[in-house]
């Protein structure tokens, strides 16, 4: 699911985190080219009892590539239980998880399977970080691949509906 082939980050990116005014978090980031976003108050320490949702979506037949900052710093705890940076490979919370981090070591490369990634970061109320910046750029996907995946969508929304239409 993930690789390296062809990674290579932006020079120059926007910051589209949405934090403005300061203190609020999260985004749908729709960046034609690309872009960063970063935990509030970054570089200096993210407030406490703080939940922010990114969603990146990336071009039709584009799959997103995601890179953090080395400049990383989020409270670790064992299998990241307080603070941390929830990456799912999809537009939603219940997407497959790629992976749930925390600590002084910023998070791998990572590469969607579509055109969208889910990121979540969360601070408890108890010790704060640095936090973290990421930037993101679009490669081509496999357009079989991203296709099944939005009928696959559209098959749960149709069941969902479905369902509460009972």
């Amino acid at each position: 699911m993930l690789g390296l082939s062809g990674a290579t980050k932006k020079e120059a990116v926007k910051n589209n985190s949405g934090v403005q005014p300061a203190g609020q978090c999260g985004t749908w980031v729709k960046e034609p080219e690309g872009g960063l976003f970063t935990s509030p108050n970054y570089p200096n320490k993210y407030p406490p009892e703080r939940e922010c949702i990114y969603i990146i979506e990336a071009p039709p037949r584009q799959c997103i590539d995601l890179f953090f900052d080395e400049k990383y710093s989020i409270e670790p705890s064992w299998e990241c239980k307080f603070d941390h940076i929830e990456v799912r490979d999809g537009p939603f919370g219940f997407s497959p998880i790629i992976g749930r981090y925390c600590g002084q070591q910023s998070p791998p490369y990572i590469r969607s399977s579509s055109r969208y990634l889910w990121i979540k970061f969360v601070a408890d109320g108890e010790l704060e970080a640095m936090g973290f910046s990421a930037s993101y750029n679009f490669t081509a996907g496999r357009p079989t691949f991203c296709f099944m995946l939005l009928y696959a969508v559209s098959v749960m929304f149709t069941i969902v509906k479905d369902l509460l239409h009972q």
